[in-house]
């Protein structure tokens, strides 16, 4: 009997995810035609620039990386029932520390990189633990405290910028750059694959690598299903035994880990409009954000992160050709704004239509 209730339901989510993703495209073709382009012309730009032309898989590839590493740790803390949206100043405050902490330890090319991405990780963890005391000692609500922690943590950032003894760079390696640190030195940064005329980071293998070992462990672990029973019903997990401040705590940190080692691996993969192997202010180019974007789409599950990260990083790549058509290449965020929407819609409409079907049985037995 389950399996031929199943099989409808599975027709239905297809059936609604196809036209959702039909409507947001529609509407992005009448947007492109009301703006004065053409929707062909604009899809080839889109296409050659995220995967086309030569050298753009691995550009594609070398953006999406970081917005993974940042999906991957929203899912940990949304399992855990907590909304973390302070990505964007945990992954910046990350890089500060991978910067600070990499020029202060030094040591050989291999060592400083683990170095750069361990205490970039730290960083991230440490800012959102702020977050973590904030909620579990003053129940302060997690969703206000990690979004204005990124103003304050940008602030912090800056002021490691204008000061030598801190982030800035000596004058003699600044140019005519104001606030910049010293650039890594060419054996102090993660390493490059070279396929087919794509240059593939090494934080791809990593974010992929860490996607699966998450996935893993949310699914198949005691940690994971500790963790899930607190986001799904907080009060019963404190009965059995799941200590809410322990777990909480845990995977806000593990979230600010995860986008501070993204920071980390943009500072040591350097390229891809990163800020070339330094820091810079507005370093995190939004991808804090996206990252959490990412998540959302991907329905807390690291494993479709990997494909959706693709998808947002190909937008973002390709819209640097738009311009050519005659658009405006921002259009290319109203455009992803269309799909994270209709990839949110499914879920919605089989939420209410299940409420209903349970209210109507109820009905029905009474």
């Amino acid at each position: 009997m389950s399996g031929t209730a199943s099989g409808p339901r599975v027709g239905e989510w297809v059936v609604l995810y196809v036209v959702s993703v039909l409507a947001a495209l529609v509407l992005s073709a009448i947007l492109v035609q009301a703006t004065g382009g053409q929707w062909r012309p604009v899809v080839n730009a889109l296409l050659d620039g995220s995967i086309r032309n030569p050298g753009r898989i691995g550009e594609t590839l070398g953006t999406a990386a970081p917005m993974l590493l940042v999906a991957i740790g929203t899912i940990i803390s949304s399992k855990a029932g907590l909304i973390n949206i302070g990505q964007e100043g945990q992954l910046f405050v990350g890089a500060a520390f991978a910067t600070y902490f990499g020029f202060l330890i030094g040591g050989p090319g291999a060592l400083n990189v683990v170095l750069i991405l361990i205490f970039g990780a730290i960083g991230g963890a440490l800012w959102a633990g702020v977050a973590a005391v904030l909620k579990y000692w003053r129940n302060v609500p997690e969703v206000l405290s990690t979004l204005l922690l990124v103003t304050v943590g940008g602030q912090l950032v800056a002021y490691g910028l204008s000061q030598s003894w801190l982030l800035l760079a000596p004058l003699a390696d600044r140019g005519n750059r104001n606030q910049v640190s010293s650039q890594l030195a060419e054996g102090n940064r993660l390493p490059r694959l070279e396929i087919s005329g794509n240059e593939i980071p090494f934080a791809v293998f990593l974010g992929i690598g860490l996607a699966i070992v998450v996935s893993l462990a949310l699914s198949r672990t005691v940690w994971g299903f500790m963790l899930r029973m607190l986001g799904r019903n907080p009060r019963a997990a404190q009965r059995s035994g799941v200590a809410q401040t322990k777990y909480g705590a845990t995977a806000i940190m593990l979230s600010g880990a995860f986008a501070g080692l993204a920071g980390a691996a943009m500072l040591a993969g350097g390229g891809f409009a990163f800020g070339n192997y330094q820091l810079v202010p507005g370093f995190s180019t939004n991808i804090g954000w996206t990252g959490l974007l990412v998540a959302l789409v991907a329905r807390e599950k690291a494993l479709v992160a990997i494909p959706v990260a693709f998808v947002f990083a190909g937008l973002r790549t390709g819209s640097s050709f738009v311009g050519a058509t005659g658009v405006e290449g921002r259009i290319t965020d109203v455009i992803q704004g269309f799909l994270v929407l209709a990839l949110l819609v499914p879920p919605a409409v089989m939420f209410l239509r299940d409420r209903k079907r349970a209210r109507d049985a109820a009905t029905e037995r009474t």
